[in-house]
């Protein structure tokens, strides 16, 4: 397929789809400003909302994170992206923001929400030099991801590994280390792995409150974690700077601004595999 802003198709409910449970990607796309999303969906944003205003904030920091990652990536000579929990499609999704730079880039995206895969025709564009491919699979089942991803990625060549807002939804039971080592140890020195993460710690003192609201009718329990506990998803490699920050923080200190506003409920890093 040619590069391009895709035609936009009309939202409708598929079978898959149940309309009445909200799901993290539909609750996000209400928090980005989409319209791919229910009744349900935009009644729990609204009480998330209540206890942690800042989401709409939070969304658009964390889509301006994922554009200046991809293209500092991309700049640097990085031509893989393998973008887990893709959520469903917006402005400037990581193929479009890689190959506008590097038309050879290679992109995986993998999600297991439905209406996710209903969409993933959005993802599917591509420069005619590079490749996208769209994968129907859950983080938990990273030996999965990294066999199909294979198909379109070489593993012997560096990686960026995105992880954007999707870590938080993995429970400490399913033990998400595990699962992200499985990603660092799959990838060759000079890949990169990418976080944005839920903070527990940071931005507002209700967390576990809107942690509450979330979890009594979220498809995918939300659990937020603290700097100590989503600094070890990094173990081994090499952060980059600014570090390990809150998100609100990041643009500011990129920049070399020491003066960035309040914190948000939301840290986020990028990492070199050495």
């Amino acid at each position: 397929m040619t590069q391009g802003v895709p035609q936009e198709q009309p939202f409708a409910a598929g079978p898959a789809v149940d309309p009445a449970v909200p799901s993290p990607a539909r609750v996000w796309n209400f928090w980005v400003g989409g319209k791919d999303h229910f009744e349900a969906d935009r009644a729990l944003a609204e009480q998330f909302g209540q206890v942690v205003p800042d989401m709409p904030l939070i969304a658009r920091l964390t889509r301006q994170f994922i554009a200046d990652t991809v293209s500092k990536l991309a700049a640097d000579g990085i031509r893989q992206f393998l973008d887990i929990g893709t959520g469903l499609p917006t402005a400037d999704n990581t193929h479009e923001v890689a190959q506008r730079l590097a038309p050879d880039s290679r992109v995986v995206y993998v999600d297991n929400d439905p209406l996710v895969l209903a969409h993933a025709r959005t993802l599917l564009t591509s420069s005619p030099e590079g490749k996208t491919a769209y994968l129907d699979a859950d983080l938990r089942d990273p030996a999965t991801i990294l066999t199909q991803a294979a198909q379109t990625l070489d593993f012997s060549q560096p990686v960026a590994v995105l992880l954007i807002a999707v870590l938080h939804f993995v429970p400490d039971s399913d033990d998400p280390y595990r699962i992200v080592t499985a990603l660092k140890d799959a990838v060759p020195p000079g890949s990169y792995l990418a976080i944005v993460h839920g903070a527990s710690d940071a931005g507002h003192k209700d967390m576990p409150e809107a942690e509450r609201r979330y979890n009594e009718q979220a498809s995918a329990r939300f659990s937020a974690r603290d700097r100590e506990h989503v600094s070890r998803f990094f173990d081994g490699l090499e952060l980059t700077s600014p570090g390990l920050v809150n998100l609100s923080r990041w643009s500011h200190a990129t920049a070399g601004d020491s003066s960035g506003p309040a914190d948000l409920a939301a840290y986020c890093g990028l990492a070199r595999k050495p």
